[in-house]
């Protein structure tokens, strides 16, 4: 491993497949309506992404040292937590001014993710040299992206309604990201349960 390997590193939960599937689907549909042809075949600008790739971010670290994984993963074990009942939202084009991603985003009626994506930074923070995001956390899923170069989102177009549906919290995992021309893959490093502190 050469001196000064970087990692690109984020901790996540993973929504259920079906859930996944549903939110896939929808996209499709949705990119379709607002950037497709005639026949409904999405343009070639904006990517829905593949179910397995879904996740909801509750940590984004970036490059860090690889050196540093072994202590980001052990505070991912044992990072304390409880129960989340998280529920899906309304469609955003994300960020607000220059949107480049498609994202659901994720209701927590109690605080339970807030509380959880608050532990889990204090855990990193403490076990690397990374320090938290100073912006808000804002839990979304990201279904569909669009290229740099036509950052701005699809207009005249309303979103249609995204499925209903709620599901809970079941593993906090650790992942690194590995990115080529064909789209990121993500590697999974670590997970501690949510609902009991890990052991």
């Amino acid at each position: 491993m050469p001196r000064g390997a970087t990692a690109r590193l984020f901790v996540a939960i993973d929504p259920p497949p079906a859930v996944c599937e549903a939110l896939a689907e929808w996209a499709r549909a949705a990119v379709a309506a607002s950037e497709g042809d005639q026949q409904g075949r999405p343009g070639p600008a904006v990517r829905v992404l593949a179910p397995e790739l879904m996740h909801l971010t509750i940590c984004f670290l970036g490059s860090r040292p690889v050196g540093e994984i072994s202590a980001l993963a052990a505070a991912v074990r044992g990072c304390p937590a409880e129960p989340c009942q998280l529920r899906l939202g309304a469609p955003l084009w994300l960020p607000p001014r220059r949107p480049h991603a498609l994202v659901i985003a994720i209701g927590d009626g109690d605080g339970a993710l807030q509380r959880l994506h608050e532990r889990a930074a204090g855990s990193l923070a403490d076990a690397s040299s990374w320090e938290p995001e100073r912006r808000r956390f804002r839990p979304h899923v990201t279904v569909a992206r669009m290229p740099a170069r036509r950052m701005g989102g699809p207009s005249g177009t309303p979103l249609p309604a995204t499925p209903a549906g709620t599901f809970s919290v079941s593993v906090l995992r650790l992942y690194r990201s590995h990115l080529s021309p064909a789209g990121a893959s993500y590697e999974a490093i670590a997970e501690g349960a949510p609902g009991s502190a890990a052991v």
